[in-house]
Order: C-alpha cells, then sequence, then structure tokens
C-alpha cells in the first residue's frame, strides 16, 4: 500500500482553492486513467469513474477537489501528522479514494468514484448540482459515502437548513416627534426575544439523535440620526431533522413567526437545502458500521449527501481526519486517521454486503 500520508502530501501540495482546482483534477484524472478496467469521465473540472464489473451492487465514493482560500505554500510534516491547507477537508479522504481506486480491481460490489468541484462556495456552483444537471446516468447507484472528515466515525444524513427574510413595517417620522411614527427597529424586540427562547426539538431518526435550531444571523434598520425608521429586517436560519419534509419546517417557521407579524410586514424563503434521511437501513450501510463498530451519529451540518438522498440513494459521511480542524489555520490529518479509514473502505469494496 502507497504511504497514505506521502499521498495527501502530494495533493495538499497541488492548490485547488474553489474555481482553481484544474491542476488537481488534471493530476486525479491521469491517476484514475492509468488504472485498468476503470471508465473516467471528465465534465467541466468534476471527474466520475467508474467500474463496471455486473455486480449486484453498486456503491458511490465521492469528495470534492476544492479547498477554502488560506495559505497555499503546501504541506508540512511532522512526525505521523501532515499539516497544510484542505488536509482534513478533504485531500485526506481524496488520497483514501485515490488508492483503493488503483488498488482494489476486482471489487466485491461495482463502484462509482466522485471527484467534484466548487463544494466549498455557494450551492449554485457546486460540481455534484452539474453532474446531475448534466450526465445524472453517472451518478446511480444503490448507496453513497461522501469523504468528509469525520473521524472514522459515521455521520447520518443531514439536517436540512433554510433561510427567511423577515421583514417589519413601520412609520417615518422625525426623532424630535417619534410619537408620530412607529419604530420598525424597536418591533425587532419582541421577534428577537422569542427566537433567544426557542425550544428545539431533539428527534431519534434511525437511532441518530438530531438538534433542530433557529437562530437570527443578520439584522438591518435605520435610515438616519434623526429619522424613526419605517422599515427593519432579520434573518432566519433554521436547522431542521430529517424526520421533517421542506414543507413541514417552513410551515413550522411560519407558525412560530405569525404572533410577531401585522399587515404590511413580510416573509420571504430565500434560500432553502433539504434533509438527509440516514438511511442506515440499508445493507451495504449496515454492514461497514456492524463489521467495523464504528461510532454512528447525525450529521447536524448541512452536506452534499442531501443531493444524493433527494434522489433516493441513501448516503452517509465518512473520512479521514477531524472536521473541527476544517477551515482552520491548524488544518491537518493523522496517519491513523488515514490508514484507519482506509481500512474500513477497503473491508467494504473487497468484501460487499
Amino acid at each position: 500500500m502507497t504511504d497514505l500520508l506521502a499521498l495527501t502530501a502530494e495533493l495538499v501540495d497541488i492548490p485547488s482553492v474553489s474555481f482553481d482546482e484544474a491542476d488537481l483534477v488534471a493530476h486525479l484524472e491521469a491517476e484514475l486513467r492509468a488504472v485498468p478496467g476503470l471508465g473516467v469521465d471528465r465534465i467541466g473540472d468534476n471527474l466520475v469513474a467508474r467500474t463496471d464489473l455486473g455486480r449486484d451492487h453498486r456503491l458511490i465514493l465521492a469528495g470534492h477537489t476544492d479547498t477554502v482560500p488560506g495559505d497555499t505554500a503546501g504541506s508540512r510534516l511532522d512526525g505521523e501528522t501532515l499539516w497544510g491547507l484542505g488536509a482534513a477537508d478533504m485531500k485526506g479522504g481524496l488520497a483514501v479514494m485515490l488508492e483503493l481506486a488503483r488498488t482494489v480491481l476486482e471489487p466485491a460490489v461495482d463502484v462509482t468514484w466522485v471527484l467534484y468541484a466548487r463544494e466549498e462556495v455557494a450551492i449554485a456552483h457546486n460540481g455534484l448540482r452539474e453532474l446531475f444537471a448534466e450526465a445524472p446516468d453517472l451518478l446511480d447507484g444503490d448507496v453513497a459515502i461522501l469523504g468528509e472528515p469525520t473521524g472514522g466515525a459515521v455521520e447520518a444524513g443531514c439536517q436540512g437548513t433554510m433561510r427567511f427574510e423577515v421583514t417589519l413595517a413601520g412609520v417615518r417620522a422625525h426623532t424630535a416627534r417619534p410619537w408620530m411614527g412607529r419604530n420598525a427597529v424597536h418591533r425587532l424586540g419582541g421577534l428577537l426575544d422569542a427566537l433567544d427562547g426557542y425550544e428545539h426539538r431533539e428527534p431519534m431518526v434511525d437511532g441518530c439523535r438530531y438538534r433542530e435550531a433557529l437562530q437570527a444571523v443578520h439584522v438591518e434598520g435605520g435610515v438616519a440620526g434623526n429619522v424613526v425608521p419605517d422599515r427593519s429586517m432579520v434573518r432566519i436560519n433554521h436547522r431542521y431533522a430529517p424526520d421533517r419534509t421542506g414543507e413541514e419546517a417552513e410551515a413550522h417557521v411560519r407558525g412560530f413567526l405569525a404572533p410577531y407579524l401585522e399587515e404590511g410586514d413580510e416573509v420571504n424563503l430565500v434560500d432553502h437545502s433539504l434533509a438527509a434521511a440516514p438511511g442506515l437501513s440499508h445493507p451495504i450501510l449496515r454492514a461497514v458500521v456492524e463489521r467495523n463498530g464504528l461510532k454512528v451519529g447525525a450529521k447536524l451540518g448541512w452536506t452534499d449527501v442531501a443531493f444524493f438522498s433527494e434522489r433516493g440513494v441513501p448516503a452517509v459521511n465518512l473520512g479521514p481526519g477531524e472536521s473541527t480542524l476544517a477551515h482552520t489555520a491548524d488544518e491537518r490529518v493523522e496517519r491513523s486517521s488515514l490508514e484507519s479509514c482506509y481500512a474500513v473502505l477497503r473491508d467494504l469494496v473487497e468484501n460487499g454486503v
């Protein structure tokens, strides 16, 4: 087996900040095209490599090639630890996938490797969205595992996320005569107090405990230093568990907001990404958890597993490195994490269900 720490360093040393992944993609494409029996398609800066052995099941292993902006000077090895931009999120995961593709040539399940661009930026630019739009057949599969950093645990499904803009109306007046107007900024007080006291749910779904949230994340208001404002806006983010549909979650938020609204106020849903169910009952995912005694928990944030779940493909997050180190100046990955994740996924690819 290749030294996975060295392979990760090789990938870290090729900068791939979002929208500038071409050099890394070209490197990965050359490696995958050299693998016997592996069909490779490139669509934009996205790669899809597939075995075609007629197996009973098809496993999708996917990961993004981009990093957030940061120090692109390259990797630094310190004993059994590799430091560098993208080491955890998620070039360690890419190294594991690349090594599996190169070394397991007769897998027990057919495997689709999906290496996609622009995950770290707005969802409109996401490479998975581009692939689903242009070549959806390439992404057919029974289950998907995304190599996001999870410390080698399984983070199942993900919570949905939606953002609302709530605009409250007032009446403009001079601050010397405030009784002639109505202060729209002051009207935010009751709503913000209610959000601060929001009683969240913690539902269990397939044995995973999720934790919902409703938070104010941005506030606007004010005209001038001597004007009673006639408009205020608060942007609200709701994280909801996968036991609710998007429609149910939206109705819940609108119902929560209703007591604080009056005629002339507006509530607009401006962004929404669906939740994904854990899918742990699928035999492939059950096998990888039970055979390796993996820790399983709920994914509280949103990840690209939702793209697959929305299309009926159960998906989980499983990769080397710690998610808490992603996007930090101290980003790093340990050899032990790379090797344990590789062993788990190699067992699945070689032995199947």
